[in-house]
């Protein structure tokens, strides 16, 4: 399976007033073509920091990282803007990039009808639910065409129950449009849900502690939702749990 993230020898120390801050020590992990990876780990121990890497809004102390792909990334608020209709908005990266043709206008009409947003097309984001202006905010991202979408915490703004039927959205999404994507949680439970694949980050300077292939299988179509309701699920919350060494860890 082709690797779509490769990631080797990862190191990122920050140089402060009060000295050096060494965040990530030697990360190493790759993501596949189609899979949903997780990256679980207690606050600060450096995920966001692995993103922004990712992005390269960050350059890596030491390591190297090849990504096979254009990239997307969506982030923890929708920060959609008020003024545009849902469907100025999802088309605004393809502007700023000088992209907006007709080809690309119609792969967002389709993404808009395949989703259930086209009725929805011409009102504002005020209008919209929480969980709706979450999807708008994917098939935004999904609107330039990244081969590999990075999502920052993207539930936690939303309530619990609306979080898992996003969820259940964002998945089906990812998988139906074939993407590769990287998930950053200290959602126990989004991440086993979510994810084909789980790294669990340790405390600062983080190391990968340890590497779980997620396989839950369901009746029907795989869903975050019915994922929840496998035998399997308790078994592998129950891992993570011990390994994860911060009180802050969510259930």
């Amino acid at each position: 399976m082709k690797d779509m993230v490769k990631i080797s020898n990862l190191n990122q120390t920050f140089y402060t007033k009060d000295g050096e801050l060494e965040v990530l020590k030697n990360i190493n992990f790759n993501l596949t073509k189609g899979q949903i990876l997780t990256i679980l780990g207690p606050s600060g121990s450096g995920k966001s920091t692995i993103l922004n890497i990712l992005t390269d809004l960050l350059k890596p102390t030491s390591g190297d990282v090849v990504i096979n792909g254009k990239v997307g990334y969506m982030f923890q608020k929708d920060h959609l803007l008020e003024w545009r209709t849902i469907m100025d908005n999802i088309t605004i990266g393809l502007e700023i990039q000088k992209k907006k043709t007709d080809e690309s206008i119609k792969r967002v009409e389709r993404l808009l009808k395949t989703y259930d947003l086209w009725d929805f097309r011409n009102m504002y984001p005020k209008e919209l639910s929480g969980g709706m202006r979450q999807r708008v905010a994917l098939i935004r991202t999904l609107a330039v065409d990244p081969d590999i979408l990075l999502l920052d915490e993207p539930f936690s703004a939303l309530d619990y129950q609306t979080r898992i039927l996003v969820s259940d959205d964002v998945y089906r999404i990812i998988k139906n449009e074939g993407k590769s994507a990287i998930l950053v949680t200290h959602d126990i439970s989004e991440a086993i849900s979510m994810s084909d694949k789980i790294i669990v980050l340790s405390r600062r300077p983080a190391i990968v502690k340890s590497v779980h292939e997620i396989n839950l299988v369901t009746e029907g179509e795989k869903t975050p939702l019915k994922t929840r309701k496998v035998p399997q699920f308790q078994q592998y919350f129950d891992i993570l749990w011990k390994e994860l060494d911060s009180y802050e860890i969510k259930q």
